[in-house]
Formats: C-alpha cells, sequence, structure tokens
C-alpha cells in the first residue's frame, strides 16, 4: 500500500518547523516554572509537570494535532482500522508475557490465542476475528505487573510528548519498549517509522476527546492527572480495587474537615 508523497512530505515539513518551536518552548519551560503552594501529595512535582503539560500541548497544538488530523484526513477509515488492530495484535503479544508474570492465566490465555487467530486468519493482525470469537482483550505492561508484585505507583509524573505518567510507569518503560515486537525490529528507520505511525494512528483516534476534554473540565490538568491515577489503580486490580484503599477520584479532604 502507497501512501501519497504529499502526505509524507507535509508531515516531514511540520515536524522541522516544530523541532524549532519546540526547543523555544521547553527553554521557556525550564526557565518559567512557577512552584505550586501547596501541591496534591499524588503530585509533589506538580509545578513541574504543570509546565511540562504546557509544553506538550504546544509541540500537540503545532505538530502532532496537525499531523493527525492529515493522517485521518487522507486514509479512510478501513485502513485505519487496520492499522490499529496489527499494532494492537503486538500489543496483545506482550500483553501475553505479563499476564503470565501476574499469574492470570484466564488473561495470558485470550492473549496466546488472539496472537494466534489474529496473525494467521487476521492476515498479520490486520482483521480481528479474535474478537468476533469473544477473545476479550486483556491490557498488560510491565508497570502493572510491578504494582501486581507490590511496587507503589510513585509521584505522578507527565513526560516530555509521551504525556502522563508515574515514577513507577516511567521505570518501566524501557521494559514495555524492549518487550513489545516493535521493539525488537532491528533495523532502526523501520522501527522509528513503526513507532511513529502507532503515536500518530493513536492520536488521531483521540482527537474528538481531547477537545471535549478541553470543553468540559474546568481545571484539564488537574482531570487529565487524577482521570490517569484512577485509570492505572484500576487496571492494577482489573477494575475491582479493595474498598479499603485511596480512591484516587476523589479530592483530598481540607484539615479542617477531618474526623
Amino acid at each position: 500500500m502507497k501512501i501519497r508523497e504529499s502526505f509524507l512530505q507535509r508531515p516531514a515539513a511540520r515536524a522541522r518547523r516544530g523541532a524549532g518551536l519546540a526547543g523555544v518552548l521547553l527553554a521557556l519551560l525550564l526557565a518559567g516554572c512557577a512552584t505550586v503552594a501547596h501541591p496534591d501529595p499524588r503530585d509533589p512535582w506538580e509545578s513541574y509537570n504543570r509546565s511540562m503539560t504546557r509544553f506538550n500541548d504546544a509541540v500537540d497544538d503545532a505538530v502532532i494535532k496537525p499531523v493527525a488530523g492529515a493522517y485521518k484526513a487522507v486514509l479512510p477509515q478501513p485502513v485505519r482500522t487496520g492499522v490499529g488492530n496489527f499494532f494492537g495484535n503486538l500489543g496483545d503479544a506482550w500483553s501475553f508475557v505479563n499476564n503470565l508474570l501476574q499469574a492470570k492465566p484466564e488473561g495470558a490465555l485470550h492473549s496466546f490465542w488472539r496472537v494466534v487467530i489474529n496473525s494467521t486468519i487476521g492476515l498479520g493482525g490486520v482483521f480481528d476475528p479474535a474478537t468476533e470469537m469473544r477473545l476479550e482483550r486483556h491490557r498488560e505492561d510491565f508497570g502493572q505487573t510491578l504494582g501486581t508484585w507490590g511496587a507503589a505507583s510513585g509521584p505522578y509524573l507527565v513526560l516530555p510528548i509521551l504525556g502522563p505518567s508515574t515514577l513507577r510507569d516511567t521505570l518501566a518503560l524501557p521494559v514495555d519498549f524492549y518487550g513489545n515486537p516493535v521493539g525488537q525490529v532491528h533495523d532502526i528507520p523501520v522501527r522509528n517509522s513503526l513507532v511513529a505511525l502507532q503515536y500518530v494512528d493513536t492520536r488521531a483516534r483521540l482527537l474528538d476527546a481531547g477537545t471535549l476534554l478541553d470543553e468540559a473540565a474546568l481545571d484539564p490538568y488537574s482531570f487529565k492527572r487524577d482521570a490517569f491515577l484512577q485509570k492505572r489503580h484500576n487496571d492494577i486490580h482489573d477494575g475491582d480495587p479493595p474498598q479499603d484503599e485511596e480512591r484516587y477520584d476523589l479530592d483530598e479532604p481540607e484539615p479542617g474537615n477531618q474526623r
């Protein structure tokens, strides 16, 4: 399948312009971080995280969102679905390993057969017959594996370009990268192209969601932080966290209101 040359050139030009903008924004970020007087206990680096969020949003507006919009406009929905299925199938292979590490036999079995069926009948994962066969996708990564083993999440952390994370998940990123089949591609240009394509495809699917979030939330930063922490907490406990543990979707109580 060939993509028109003009489509490939436009994102490259935007990326070159964005690189200069990113350098300027990073300098402003490092010079202009304001200290938050009373940060959330889960977010002790809030001043840095808010600045990095502004930096990421600026890069997204200048480079990533236009590229994702062009990708969505040029490629028809069936092609984009096939791209998402392909990367989802690669993710299922790494989920199989993490399900094993977490002693989740059902998740491991489903992930294994999803990879086998989608890689064969689904033509390398472009199609998803496993879902039609009621084989559920059990997404697991190494950060969730560390959490299952008892590792605390650590402080909330916003990474450049990659966005919301925690200290535990950040430390797990190299393992996740090399554990995913994409990380095993030794041809660096091909590997980088696959990583970029996956990132753009994911961003294209979130275009509308990002607009709704910015319009609905009074403080998008706090909303995204709380939603991310709650989701990760639920992921580790498979949607059923212990009732006596802290709820990440509730505000911290005021000191005078504690009983």
